[in-house]
């Protein structure tokens, strides 16, 4: 029941069809009475930096999630992000400090991370390919930097885009060997998909699985559904994977906490999610 005392959390991104934050967090709000409510709003990307000064303008703003294709350009307007973010050069979760500066963080690599490390993927020294160097991929490599991988490929249709999130990187973690323009994932420990390829059906796969080896972890970060084709591919060749979904599941305790809420662990939160394909 939203009532005038209900706080809003809104969900801001393009296009909101795939979007299942809702069906998390408002079940765990419902479950231990906490009248907040995550709310799904449209922005196309010339709209955004003037909804997000509005909507901090609301008296009854419990905080933003960002999401796609919002991210990268979240970070370059708040008064202050984690060094998360700014390693990133993304931004996915904004709060309004007590003082009224828009402060952010960036959880979606912690997410990430956290969830293929609980199924047993190795990450000390790995070799990792990082497919998509925008808001996401740049989180997901920053925080498999920080959990000690070998080495990082990057690709990204826009080149500069992962030319300089190379470049972020090697100065944050000068012993990581990162390295840019291919997206051959042969030889690579763990493959990322951090692109919006999967979303749309007939989407093509966004590297050649017959490259993957079966010892290879895939994950993905698309949620259109659970299984994806690149997932479903992967999981043909014999391979691991973590779903889009896992990483929301991990990283929402992260952002609970960010926001001044109860937290949740990600197992009562999958047990009590409503989560739609």
């Amino acid at each position: 029941m939203i009532t005038g005392n209900t706080a809003l959390i809104a969900h801001i991104g393009f296009p909101t069809h795939s979007f299942k934050a809702p069906m998390i967090y408002n079940p765990w709000f419902e479950k231990a009475g906490i009248d907040t409510v995550v709310v799904p709003m449209g922005c196309r990307t010339e709209h955004f930096p003037a909804l997000l000064k509005s909507v901090f303008s609301l008296t009854n703003i419990a905080g933003a999630l960002i999401t796609m294709p919002h991210k990268v350009t979240a970070a370059g307007l708040l008064d202050e992000v984690s060094p998360t973010a700014r390693i990133a050069g993304a931004c996915n979760a904004v709060r309004r400090a007590a003082d009224g500066r828009l402060v952010g963080d960036m959880f979606d690599g912690e997410g990430f991370v956290r969830g293929i490390l609980r199924k047993g993927c190795k990450l000390k020294d790995a070799r990792a390919l990082v497919v998509g160097a925008g808001g996401v991929g740049s989180a997901i490599a920053a925080s498999l930097a920080a959990a000690g991988v070998g080495a990082i490929g990057l690709f990204d249709l826009n080149a500069q885009s992962a030319d300089t999130l190379a470049g972020r990187l090697r100065m944050h973690y000068p012993a990581l060997e990162a390295t840019t323009g291919s997206k051959d994932p042969a030889g690579c420990d763990l493959v990322v998909n951090c692109t919006p390829l999967g979303m749309n059906e007939g989407d093509p796969l966004p590297v050649d699985v017959s490259r993957i080896a079966p010892a290879t972890f895939v994950g993905e970060v698309v949620m259109k559904k659970e299984t994806t084709a690149f997932l479903a591919a992967a999981i043909a060749r014999g391979c691991r994977v973590q779903v889009g979904t896992d990483m929301l599941f991990e990283q929402i305790p992260a952002y609970l906490e960010f926001f001044g809420l109860p937290v949740a662990t990600p197992e009562l939160l999958r047990s009590l999610a409503r989560i739609r394909y």
